[in-house]
C-alpha cells in the first residue's frame, strides 16, 4: 500500500466511462496477466505481434489519457512522486495509479502507463452484491463446461429458448453476464437491465449471474476480443453468441439458429421447421421499443409476463415520459417566446408538469459568472442539458431556450437527456440573422456592430447550425400561436403528448 502523504499529494483524476471500466477489469482480476494499464513498450509490441514486451498473448491495448498539466507534474525517478488518484465520477478514490511511462499525444493529452492499486472499499451503486470478481466467481461454479451469455439486452422468449437449448446441448453450467456499465445498446440503464434479467430467471436453466463492467468502445471486433477475455476470466468454457454481438478470442462460439414461433403449440423452434402460416417471427429491437412508446403491451407469446412489466417500468409511455424540449437560434429569433408559449400552453392542458429554463434566467440564477467565451457558453448550455435531464428523469418536461450556438454542447445535453431515460426533441429556431437584427429588442447586435459588444453569436462568433434538429421554425412569416401549434403537432405527432379530441 502507498504511504499516505504520497496520496495526500497526489494530483487525482476521473478517467473516460471507457477507462473507467478497463480500470474495474484490471482492479477485479478480469484483465489477468495486467496489474496496469500499458506503456509504450508493450503498446509497440501489441501493435508489431499481438503479444506484450515480455511475449504475453494479449488481444488489445488497454490505456489511460490524463490531461498535459497532471501528466507533467509527475517526477517519473521518484516513487514519492508519480502517483495518480483515479476517481469515480463523484470524485470519490477509487486505485492508485503509479506511473512508470509518460508520453504526449494528441489533443494536450498525455498517455501514462503503469500498476493500479485499489482504494476504498471497492465502489457503490446498485447491485453491488453482483458485481463479484473473478476469483470469487469460478469458486461458486461447478466442474465441467460453463456456458456464458452476455445479457446486454433484456431476455424475451426467442432468446430463453436458445439459451436453454445451447445449455442442454452441451451440458453446461450457465453464466449470466450483465454489462453495468453504462447503458445498452437499447438505451436501459443498467440497474433496469439487471432487474429486466432477473426477471427472467425463472424460465432459464440453473444460472449464476454477475455484473460486469464492459462497455462497448465502438470497435466491433475490439469489443468481442474483450469481452471473450473477460468471459474466460470468469470460468466460461463456451459463448452463446447473441444478437448482432460477436464474441471469440479463444473460446468455443455457439452462433445459436433463428428460432420463430410456432402457433401450433407454443413453442420456439428453428424457423424453417415451422410452415409459413403458423410462424411468428421474434420481434427486432425497434419493433419492441415502438410498442412500449406507444403504450401497447408487449405480446406474451414474445416476452414473458415479468419482463415485459420491468420494461414498462423503465420506459414508460412517451406521454407519461420525461421529455426535454431544447429550443436554439440566434438572439431575436424568437425561441425564448415559442418556448414560453409552449410551456403556458402545456401549463394550460395540465397534462404536465412544466419547467422553463430561460436563457436569461439560467445566466442569472444557474451560471452566474460565467462569461460568453467558448468554455463559458459551452458551460452554460451543459448546466441546463443537465438541470434538464434531471428534470425528465422524474418524468418532467423541460423547456429549454438557450442560443446553444456549439453542436458538441447540444450534443451533450442530448445524451443527458438519454442517460436519464428521457426523450429529447431539439427545435431549431432558424430565423434568418438579417431579421434578428432588425428586431434587436436587446440592443445587443448594434452594440456588437459599433464594437461595443464582443463575442455576439452570429456577429464575431459562429452559431454552429444544427443538422440534427427534429423541428425546423422560422418566425418571420408566422406568429408564436402559430409556432407554439407546430411545436405541439410534433408532440402530439410523436406521442409525447396526448391528442385533444373534440
Amino acid at each position: 500500500m502507498l504511504p499516505e502523504d504520497v496520496l495526500r499529494d497526489a494530483p487525482s483524476y476521473t478517467p473516460r466511462p471507457h477507462e473507467l471500466a478497463d480500470l474495474e477489469l484490471l482492479l477485479s482480476g478480469a484483465y489477468t496477466p495486467l496489474t496496469g494499464f500499458l506503456g509504450r513498450a508493450d503498446l509497440a509490441s501489441l501493435t508489431r505481434r499481438g503479444r506484450l514486451a515480455d511475449g504475453t498473448p494479449w488481444p488489445v491495448a488497454v490505456t489511460l489519457e490524463v490531461p498535459a498539466e497532471v501528466a507533467q507534474g509527475l517526477d517519473l525517478g521518484n516513487p514519492g512522486g508519480r502517483t495518480i488518484v483515479l476517481t469515480d465520477p463523484e470524485g470519490a478514490p477509487v486505485a492508485a495509479l503509479e506511473v512508470t511511462d509518460a508520453w504526449a499525444n494528441t489533443g494536450g493529452q498525455w498517455g501514462v502507463g503503469g500498476s493500479v492499486q485499489r482504494l476504498g472499499d471497492g465502489g457503490h451503486g446498485p447491485f453491488q452484491r453482483l458485481r463479484r470478481t473473478p476469483e470469487e466467481v469460478r469458486t461458486l461454479l461447478p466442474p465441467g463446461r460453463v456456458l456464458g451469455v452476455i445479457a446486454d439486452r433484456p431476455l424475451h422468449r426467442p432468446q430463453l429458448a436458445q439459451i436453454a437449448h445451447a445449455a442442454r446441448t452441451l451440458a453446461a453450467h450457465l453464466l449470466i453476464m450483465i454489462p453495468v456499465s453504462g447503458p445498452g445498446p437499447d438505451g436501459l440503464p443498467p440497474e433496469a437491465l439487471v432487474r429486466a434479467v432477473f426477471a427472467a430467471r425463472d424460465r432459464m436453466p440453473p444460472a449464476t449471474i454477475v455484473a460486469v463492467p464492459l462497455l462497448p468502445r465502438g470497435d466491433e471486433m475490439r469489443d468481442a476480443l474483450l469481452r471473450a477475455r473477460v468471459a474466460g476470466a470468469y470460468g466460461v468454457t463456451h459463448v452463446l453468441s447473441t444478437g448482432e454481438m460477436l464474441s471469440g478470442a479463444g473460446l468455443r462460439v455457439l452462433v445459436p439458429r433463428d428460432l420463430a414461433y410456432d402457433n401450433r403449440d407454443g413453442q420456439w423452434r428453428w424457423r424453417e421447421d415451422i410452415p409459413p402460416r403458423n410462424r411468428r417471427l421474434a420481434l427486432t429491437p425497434p419493433e419492441i421499443a415502438d410498442l412500449l412508446d406507444r403504450g401497447f403491451p408487449l405480446p406474451e407469446w414474445h416476452t414473458p409476463p415479468a419482463v415485459a412489466k420491468e420494461l414498462v417500468r423503465v420506459r414508460p409511455p412517451r406521454r407519461h415520459r420525461g421529455l426535454v424540449v431544447f429550443f436554439t437560434g440566434f438572439s431575436g429569433s424568437g425561441k425564448s417566446t415559442v418556448a414560453r408559449g409552449l410551456a403556458d400552453h402545456m401549463r394550460e392542458s395540465g397534462d404536465r408538469t412544466i419547467t422553463l429554463l430561460d436563457g436569461d434566467v439560467v445566466r442569472r440564477e444557474l451560471s452566474a459568472g460565467l462569461g460568453f467565451s467558448r468554455a463559458d457558453r459551452d458551460a452554460n448550455v451543459r448546466r441546463i442539458g443537465w438541470v434538464a435531464a434531471e428534470i425528465a428523469r422524474h418524468r418532467g418536461m423541460a423547456v429549454a431556450c438557450p442560443i446553444a450556438p456549439y453542436a458538441a454542447a447540444r450534443a451533450a445535453a442530448r445524451e443527458m437527456a438519454a442517460l436519464a431515460g428521457a426523450g429529447f426533441v431539439l427545435v431549431h429556431v432558424a430565423t434568418p440573422l438579417e431579421v434578428c437584427e432588425q428586431r434587436d429588442r436587446k440592443g445587443l447586435y448594434a452594440r456588437a456592430r459599433a464594437g461595443q459588444l464582443r463575442g455576439m453569436t452570429g456577429i464575431d462568433d459562429p452559431y454552429e447550425e444544427p443538422t440534427d434538429a427534429e423541428l425546423v421554425l422560422d418566425t418571420t412569416e408566422i406568429t408564436v400561436p402559430e409556432a407554439v401549434e407546430l411545436v405541439m403537432a410534433h408532440l402530439m405527432e410523436n406521442g409525447w403528448v396526448e391528442p385533444k379530441h373534440g
